[in-house]
């Protein structure tokens, strides 16, 4: 099985930052994109950043210069850099990962269990 495990998250005043991580462990032969979402009390899921295994980015219009979404391919870690921060940034942020098991496996969509991220004075 495969496991993402966030980390980062907290309270912060408005205009602040944060640093978000999140690293896959378990049977992996290899992890395809990763990804940070949000939920926010009462809204869906939403999109905030993507990287490819090749580093290929791509961000929600609403975070875009505010955020920096990187990887460490050999630590299987994601991490989200999170500056400027509103309090409409405050949300549940999930971590994604597209991991494949084996060689031949096809590759299947993994969720951390969320960290929570408050913006408020």
């Amino acid at each position: 099985q495969v496991q993402l495990v966030e980390s980062g998250g907290g309270l912060v005043q408005p205009g602040g930052s944060l640093r978000l991580s999140c690293a896959a462990s378990g049977s992996i032969f290899s992890i395809n994109a990763m990804g940070w979402y949000r939920q926010a009390p009462g809204k869906e899921r939403e999109l905030v950043a993507t990287i490819t295994s090749g580093f290929k980015t791509n961000y929600a219009d609403s975070v875009k210069s505010r955020f920096t979404i990187s990887r460490n391919n050999a630590k299987n870690t994601v991490y989200l850099q999170s500056n400027s921060l509103k309090p409409e940034d405050t949300a549940v942020y999930y971590c994604h990962a597209v991991v494949s098991l084996t060689r031949s496996d096809d590759a299947r969509d993994y969720w951390g269990q969320g960290t929570q991220v408050t913006v408020s004075s």
